[in-house]
């Protein structure tokens, strides 16, 4: 999950980086990395599921993105396990 500083950053400032960071989870989404993606309803920023092998993998690959590099976003990583409430009984 992400959310952008839009109090340390002007618009003119994240509009100069967004198609970078479009363009990055593109190609993230391409090589199969980003699962789903949803833009936050509560404020600017987008959650993504990523598929990962380890929790270092994934946070390796968001600190990679063009708003983490320049430290203009927050990514929270957070782990996921299967729900198995639908499985076997």
């Amino acid at each position: 999950m992400t959310e952008r500083f839009t109090q340390q950053f002007t618009e003119d400032e994240f509009a100069e980086v967004l198609p970078q960071e479009t363009e990055a989870v593109r190609e993230m989404y391409a090589d199969g990395a980003v699962r789903q993606i949803w833009l936050r309803g509560d404020t600017r920023g987008a959650c993504f599921l990523l598929e990962a092998d380890s929790l270092a993998e994934a946070e390796a690959a968001v600190s990679r993105l063009p708003l983490a590099r320049r430290e203009m976003s927050e990514f929270r990583v957070i782990p996921l396990q299967p729900y198995g409430g639908f499985g076997p009984r």
